[in-house]
């Protein structure tokens, strides 16, 4: 059976736009195809007219600093931004989180917007794009804004885009400064069913002697049906000294605020519970190590 009659390569967002309004619902967008193919062959789609390959849109495939925002194309591919030097120096979070989805194979050709707009609250890249206070840009029932990126979540695989109608476009975020520092790290099962038990992101701003947490954003996943910063532990690392002491602290906070759910395909409550103090401690040391050696501003 043919899982579509045509395919598309449009080279600007308006061709995209107008492809799909000529479509009328009947045409869906695809960039890497990674999860679409996959899920198109398995029966979960209804064949489609159309396909809208949105990978040769010159703006949604590249990466770039204007001022002290980052861009990042909603077609660039997690190959892209593990090779980034400007994320690697500015937003390492993201570049740890990209490098561990899928294979290489898969990483070559998957993309950042097919992660958030696959709309998974455990998506590796999503967890660190909250935790950074990234936004997207999107074309929404004709009208093109920004969005906080939470706001595209509606529910474990709802989003609030229409692939058969809107198109994500691009995602900015500020870029780390001097005291700044992030990273991620996930628990997942080496086998079998790939799917991360807890991932988690967090950036930090220090104060100008290093010793004390001037800022905390941090994103645990999944706790809930959609993902969001964990407001409670940011605030309650705010004026903390930035060592042992407060890091066992927050670890305390958040097992007993956070209340993860048993999940036969991920691991039990309590075990996903451990493993939120675990990568509370792997990824705050790091983030905190990184912060305190920068410094100064590196342009």
């Amino acid at each position: 059976m043919k899982l579509w009659e045509h395919y598309h390569t449009p080279t600007t967002v308006d061709e995209a736009l107008s492809l799909l309004a000529q479509y009328a619902g009947r045409a869906r967008i695809i960039a890497g195809g990674t999860d679409l193919l996959v899920e198109m062959r398995a029966g979960e789609h209804e064949p489609h007219h159309a396909l809208i390959d949105i990978t040769r849109i010159a703006e949604l495939t590249t990466i770039a600093r204007d001022g002290e925002q980052i861009t990042i194309g909603a077609g660039v591919t997690h190959t892209q931004i593990v090779h980034s030097a400007l994320l690697q120096q500015r937003a390492a979070c993201l570049v740890e989180s990209c490098g561990v989805v899928g294979g290489p194979q898969v990483r070559n050709v998957a993309t950042l917007g097919g992660n958030v707009a696959h709309a998974l609250p455990a998506g590796d890249g999503t967890v660190s794009l909250v935790a950074l206070g990234a936004e997207a840009e999107a074309v929404i029932g004709g009208e093109r804004r920004w969005h906080p990126i939470q706001a595209l979540y509606l529910g474990p695989g709802k989003s609030l885009l229409n692939p058969a109608r809107d198109v994500l476009l691009r995602f900015r975020l500020a870029a780390c400064g001097p005291r700044e520092g992030t990273a991620f790290d996930r628990i997942m099962r080496p086998q079998g069913v790939a799917l991360p038990i807890l991932g988690c992101a967090v950036r930090v701003r220090l104060t100008a002697d290093g010793t004390r947490f001037e800022r905390a954003q941090l994103c645990i996943a999944p706790l809930g049906p959609t993902p969001e910063r964990l407001l409670e532990l940011e605030v309650f690392l705010v004026g903390k000294t930035a060592d042992e002491v407060s890091l066992r602290s927050v670890i305390d906070l958040a097992q007993s605020s956070l209340h993860p759910r048993a999940s036969k395909y991920r691991a039990s409550a309590e075990y996903r519970r451990e493993m939120i103090g675990v990568l509370l401690e792997r990824t705050l040391t790091r983030a905190v190590e990184r912060a305190r050696a920068a410094s100064v501003d590196p342009r």
